[in-house]
């Protein structure tokens, strides 16, 4: 994998647009983010091409961004530690446990809070602290 900077993983993206997935994808590529779109089909999001799992995708992400239900996120923590992300963003749903406190426990920050809002103070990255405990 090669290294490159700002650049997201969407796990869970849909190319539906009324999903705050969706709106995520497009949200970080227009504040000039790489987005890797990541679902089940690799079907494009927003006319950027989709992957079918994070082992997929061209190069490390800064952030995993998770929009499936923690016990299915879960079943992804192997490839998020393999991916090696600066920071996990659990949004509404994917939240909580028991993925939380696992990819915590394998050395993850974990950012449990909604990256819409989070893109409207900035850079995820660097506004993720204004998020802790939430």
């Amino acid at each position: 994998m090669t290294t490159t900077s700002n650049c997201v993983a969407i796990v869970g993206a849909s190319p539906k647009p009324d999903r705050y997935s969706h709106q995520a994808a497009v949200k970080y590529q227009a504040a000039g983010w790489t987005v890797w779109p990541i679902n089940p089909l690799g079907e494009p999001v927003a006319g950027i091409p989709g992957f079918r799992s994070l082992g997929d995708i061209p190069g490390r992400p800064d952030i995993v961004c998770m929009y499936v239900n923690p016990t299915l996120g879960l079943s992804q923590l192997e490839a998020i530690v393999a991916a090696n992300p600066q920071q996990l963003w659990l949004n509404p749903g994917a939240d909580g446990e028991p993925l939380a406190s696992a990819a915590r426990a394998r050395g993850l920050t974990v950012v449990e809070a909604c990256t819409l809002v989070a893109l409207g103070y900035g850079n995820p990255l660097t506004v993720a602290a204004r998020f802790a405990g939430t």
